[in-house]
């Protein structure tokens, strides 16, 4: 083997072979009322990423938002959204760079197309447009990884 070989061998790199809609959900419990008077809605977002290993260096990376959007009581509209892909993991085989890239790259990737399917979900239900703002995964991965290094000591 050459030296060229050995260093692209070692080169630690993530492939993206598809991105989907593994789930979506959209629900107006309120409409059509909700559409007769003006309205500031109040927001709330939750994330949560899940990943499978699918063998062959292969993960599925699962991207889950839920859109909550009430008016006091009122739920204007809640969206379920599981934007997945599947990534190729080339020569990450310790653990920290594995989890690093499952729990930060792959939602990054993910991100704008969740993004965009949101948007023109609330659009399609009668809503003013829905912009989501971009999110730290890095930030967001190392967060959880100290998290759960406390709960272990």
């Amino acid at each position: 083997m050459t030296e060229s070989n050995t260093a692209a061998e070692s080169l630690r790199q993530i492939s993206v072979n598809k991105i989907y809609v593994k789930d979506l959900s959209f629900e107006s419990p309120g409409s059509p009322q909700v559409f007769t008077e003006q309205f500031t809605p109040e927001t709330e977002i939750n994330l949560q990423t899940t990943n499978t290993d699918l063998g062959n260096n292969n993960v599925e990376v699962v991207l889950t938002i839920t859109v909550t959007a009430k008016k006091g009581d009122t739920t204007l509209f809640l969206i379920e959204l599981a934007q997945a892909g599947v990534f190729t993991l080339f020569n990450l085989e310790d653990p920290e760079d594995r989890g690093r890239a499952v729990g930060s790259f792959c939602p990054n990737v993910l991100f704008p197309y969740a993004r965009e399917a949101i948007s023109s979900i609330v659009g399609k239900g009668g809503f003013p447009d829905l912009l989501l703002q971009p999110i730290d995964f890095d930030a967001l991965y190392m967060q959880s990884r100290a998290e759960r290094t406390a709960v272990a000591n």
